[in-house]
């Protein structure tokens, strides 16, 4: 059998499609932890108790916490308390997390096509350590608003 006769092989243009496959968790973790060593220095030292996790989707419990209907509909999620209401007076817990959900980011990855697979990671990531910093969801699109 040729290439030709083998409906499996691309030809042309979407040739260089054929060896794609979607990152695995391992991956998308080594993205997001190179996206974090990019940050500025104080700002990664501000994370220090930091956990970065990936999963393909947030749980049941999360979805619906959140009122969410599609496990689609979330692509990050900060779990901790923000330094606004930290005191160096509390116990000390665990650390942190921000959670990166890797199934949605790459559906909308998909859907957007405007921009690359790193960059959408870092954007989650760094929303989701908006949120370590006390950031509401308001105040972070306002910044990305005054930014464009």
């Amino acid at each position: 059998m040729t290439h030709a006769d083998d409906p499996a092989v691309l030809t042309g243009s979407a040739a260089r499609f054929a060896p794609a496959c979607a990152p695995s968790g391992e991956d998308f973790l080594a993205i997001a932890e190179d996206a974090f060593a990019g940050l500025p220095e104080g700002f990664r030292t501000m994370c220090a108790n930091m956990v970065i996790q990936v999963t393909d989707f947030a749980d049941e419990e999360t979805l619906k916490h959140f009122g969410m209907e599609s496990p689609y509909e979330l692509t990050g999620l900060y779990h901790g308390v923000d330094l606004t209401h930290k005191s160096i007076a509390d116990p000390m817990g665990g650390p942190d997390h921000v959670f990166l959900y890797r199934l949605p980011i790459l559906m909308e990855w998909c859907e957007r096509g405007d921009v690359t697979l790193r960059e959408l990671i870092a954007h989650v990531l760094v929303h989701e350590i908006g949120h370590h910093f006390g950031l509401s969801d308001e105040a972070m699109h306002a910044i990305e608003d005054a930014a464009d």
